[in-house]
């Protein structure tokens, strides 16, 4: 077997290692899970049949074959740039509307607890300054 061979088989056989790895200490989840594990087969397989890899770019009309190569991981990093961007935006909007609700509930809050704390309205002070803010208070 050619040395570069030897190399891509053992650098996919890590990186498939790796990321089971990460997957099984739950450092690593589903989705990205399996974009890296698509790298790791790919580099791996092209480890195995290099030849496979030289007629796929003769058949695309590619004359120099590495060059398939950097053209479709150029693809697939602006693919998955895209899908973290996805991610992050539909993170971001979830965030943003807990905090809305976080902020509701919190603004209902005192208003249930000023109401909890006082009962009985017998107890009110005298003060014609409490009784009229007691008035006017909703429920």
């Amino acid at each position: 077997m050619i040395t570069y061979q030897v190399t891509s088989m053992v650098i996919g056989a890590c990186i498939a290692a790796v990321i089971l790895w990460l997957v099984r200490r739950d450092h690593l989840h589903g989705p990205y899970a399996i974009w890296w594990m698509g790298a790791a087969v790919t580099v791996g397989g092209l480890g195995f049949f290099p030849q496979l890899f030289d007629y796929l770019a003769i058949y695309a009309g590619i004359r120099y074959p590495p060059i398939l190569a950097i053209v479709l991981a150029l693809g697939l990093l602006i693919l998955k740039i895209l899908t973290m961007d996805l991610e992050r935006s539909r993170q971001e909007r979830l965030i943003r509307r807990l905090a809305q609700r976080l902020a509701m509930l919190e603004a209902g809050e005192p208003l249930k607890s000023t109401e909890m704390a006082e009962p009985n309205t017998e107890q009110r002070s005298e003060h014609p300054s409490d009784s009229s803010a007691s008035a006017v208070r909703t429920p």
